[in-house]
């Protein structure tokens, strides 16, 4: 086996250390192994193997095939003696035997014999104490440029890299469902006791991103760590904002504020230190961006070091064009935190004054904007409530309520009340203010009412933020409780109470109700393992 860079032998870190050499993992037999490449090096190799194009302005250009997303049926995690008694089994945490695992580690690395690789030794978490070194082994080398450009590379280490987590993908090797006992032939199988993630059968580069967020998910808090799927800025005064929500809800666009700093946009952890990156870069959904809506990430799209997933582009001119979803709806551009003026380059901040739920509620029931109790939301938390209107996915036709407990379920490895409840004590220690703010509908459900004003929205951010909508007094909210504000700064009155917009309020009151019911059964799912006094704070839909 060879270590190589562009054709040279080198010396890469932990390249001394032979406790962390590749055959260490079952890998013994490939032709090249290219060690911690930069980007343009990892450019010349990406071309030179025509995983990708160029377009216009340098950006990088790749398809990733049959999978355009997540395959989040065929994620999986081996059942093993350490970690069976902490992991939240079911529909989500699908267990997975440690044989077949084992037996199907031994056929994958088997695969790559007569192989090139790729390696990006890298760490998750900006912040020292917690930060996790993490070894990223690829056989596509955009798949290590993705690697390289989404994890923390530590320039000024001088130490060999001591990966404690390790994430082989191979896209090209398939699982045989009848004798490996995965779902299909694609697979993400984790081994927490391995400290091993396998990934293969799809070429989509965010299941190497969710992998390492996941188990941070599984490590963080049972150090105290909240991991948190949100984004995070912080303004001229230190004062720090995290925003949670579901695709669709305003998370991207809301925190992206030129009047304040952005520390990170999607992935982050709440330690006794503060609020914390887990990446080095963003995994932005660029699906017909523009350039005066999100100037900021639009520039990105047209800068060297971006990587674009299946934008559709001229072959002759390399011209992009981020209107065609003629591949997916789900085009992506994966590129530096840096590439984004106005960042915490450190990618930590202090502890939130402020902690902002979003949801787009597609009813146009909730409040535009409320306050919760520290009860309220450790149970809107675990809700992680959300709808989906007609278009955003196949075969929706009408409104659907959409739960993902801690506005990530699909990452969430631990029993949610964990999660919960360093969301409580967090906020109890460091006194933050909770606020569930409603980006959908107004007057009506969706075909009815319209969309929240944009300009509305802001100005109950701004108000958040500077600390105006603190001072306000409140009432609650008859069905679900939450403390509404009797007036906000630029904002009608009339709008605050949602009631009040629908003209026919019989109708409200039983579209009200019946969200009501929602919520309270899908809560039933978590109730075993929080407290009365949470369980006690849910919608009334007598």
């Amino acid at each position: 086996m060879t270590s190589m860079r562009t054709g040279r032998v080198t010396e890469h870190l932990g390249h001394k250390n032979t406790k962390y050499e590749l055959d260490n993992y079952g890998i013994k037999e490939v032709s090249k192994v290219h060690w911690n490449l930069t980007t343009p090096e990892l450019y010349e190799e990406i071309i030179r193997r025509h995983e990708g194009a160029l377009s216009d302005q340098g950006a990088l250009i790749v398809d990733t095939g049959e999978h355009t997303g997540r395959a989040a049926k065929d994620k999986a995690i081996v059942r093993d003696p350490a970690s069976e008694d902490k992991v939240f089994w079911g529909d989500i945490n699908k267990d997975f035997s440690q044989d077949k695992f084992n037996a199907l580690k031994d056929r994958m690395m088997a695969h790559a014999n007569g192989r090139e690789l790729f390696v990006q030794d890298t760490f998750a978490g900006a912040q020292p104490r917690y930060r996790l070194p993490v070894r990223i082994i690829t056989e596509l080398a955009w798949h290590s440029l993705f690697a390289r450009t989404m994890f923390i590379n530590d320039r000024e280490a001088t130490a060999p890299h001591q990966p404690e987590f390790t994430v082989i993908n191979f896209p090209s090797f398939q699982a045989d469902p009848q004798r490996d006992g995965t779902r299909s032939p694609t697979f993400i199988l984790m081994d927490f006791s391995q400290r091993l993630v396998l990934i293969g059968g799809t070429s989509y580069a965010g299941e190497t991103k969710k992998s390492v967020f996941t188990i941070l998910n599984y490590l963080l808090p049972q150090r105290g760590v909240m991991s948190m799927h949100c984004s995070a800025n912080v303004g001229d005064s230190g004062d720090v904002a995290i925003f949670f929500g579901l695709s669709g809800t305003g998370k991207t666009t809301l925190s992206a504020d030129p009047e304040r700093k952005l520390v990170g946009d999607d992935e982050h952890g709440w330690s006794d230190d503060g609020v914390f990156n887990f990446e080095g870069g963003c995994y932005a959904k660029v699906i017909k961006l523009s350039a005066e809506a999100e100037p900021d990430i639009y520039r990105t799209t047209q800068m060297f070091g971006t990587v674009l997933e299946n934008v559709v582009f001229d072959p002759k001119t390399r011209q992009i064009d981020l209107d065609d979803a003629a591949k997916t709806e789900n085009t992506r551009a994966s590129y530096p935190l840096t590439s984004i003026p106005n960042i915490v380059p450190e990618g930590h901040a202090g502890h939130p004054q402020n902690i902002i739920m979003l949801t787009a509620d597609a009813f146009g029931v909730l409040p535009p904007v409320s306050r919760l109790t520290p009860e309220q939301a450790m149970y809107h938390f675990l809700s992680g409530y959300t709808a989906k209107v007609a278009g955003t996915e196949k075969g929706i036709k009408e409104p659907e309520a959409a739960f993902s407990t801690c506005f990530g379920a699909p990452f969430m490895v631990l029993h949610p009340g964990v999660y919960a409840d360093l969301l409580g004590k967090k906020m109890g220690q460091h006194d933050a203010a909770c606020w569930l703010v409603n980006t959908g509908w107004s007057g009506g459900a969706y075909g009815v009412g319209h969309r929240m004003k944009i300009s509305h929205t802001r100005a109950m951010i701004r108000a958040i933020l500077t600390g105006q909508l603190a001072q306000m007094k409140t009432t609650p909210d008859p069905i679900f409780g939450v403390g509404v504000p009797v007036s906000c700064p630029d904002v009608p009155e009339n709008v605050l109470q949602p009631r009040n917009t629908w003209s026919d309020k019989e109708a409200y009151d039983r579209q009200a109700r019946d969200l009501a019911r929602r919520f309270n059964e899908n809560f039933k799912k978590y109730e075993s393992g929080v407290s009365e006094a949470v369980r006690g704070v849910g919608p009334r839909a007598d």
